[in-house]
């Protein structure tokens, strides 16, 4: 057990805490909020303890792909059996998530990863879209805005102007999510072909 590995576990047990708060303690709605956030900032720290300590490996990059799908599916499937989203949502997010991951187990068993110098990404744009900076972080940044607000907007206690002003927004970054996860699949099932 690496100290990576130890930060994505982590990582995935705040987002199970954070979500039990939302079906059983509703007075709780902010802390979950919080817990959150702190899941979500947690996203990049496995990769970078994983390069300051010398744990780099395929199988721990693997594992961050693993824990980034437990974490998304666990908000989205939660927000659909609370009635918050519809349920195409998490299904649309993880048939996604499903051919995306096979396509790079396919890449894997070839010696490929889904990032980094060994990268099965050939094309720029499609580099771009999975790999870039840029693309990870409006990516990262829609989903976090919307598990965040969509939490916030149920909290008990929040007067009705701002809890609508809260939720529309939620929902804006609700759909931003699904389309840039969309949107960053596509590449990777383009380029599996060639592995097939």
């Amino acid at each position: 057990m690496t100290r990576a590995n130890v930060v994505a576990i982590t990582r995935a047990a705040l987002a199970f805490l954070a979500v039990a708060i939302l079906f059983h303690r509703p007075a709780f709605y902010l802390l979950a909020a919080v817990l959150t956030i702190v899941s979500i900032l947690m996203d990049g720290l496995d990769g970078w303890v994983a390069r300051r300590y010398g744990e780099v490996s395929r199988l721990g990059a693997v594992i961050d792909i693993l824990t980034d799908r437990i974490v998304e599916l666990t908000y989205w499937i939660a927000f659909a059996a609370l009635h918050w989203i519809p349920v195409w949502i998490p299904i649309v997010v993880a048939v996604r998530g499903l051919l995306v991951d096979g396509a790079r187990a396919v890449a894997f068993e070839r010696g490929l990863t889904a990032f980094g110098p060994t990268t099965m990404m050939r094309s720029k744009v499609g580099t771009f879209l999975v790999a870039s900076r840029e693309s990870r972080s409006a990516y990262g940044i829609a989903k976090a805005a919307a598990f965040t607000l969509m939490i916030v907007a149920y909290a008990p206690g929040l007067p009705g102007s701002a809890q609508r002003l809260v939720l529309t927004t939620a929902l804006v970054c609700v759909y931003a999510a699904v389309i840039l996860c969309v949107l960053r699949g596509i590449p990777v099932l383009l380029e599996a072909r060639r592995l097939v």
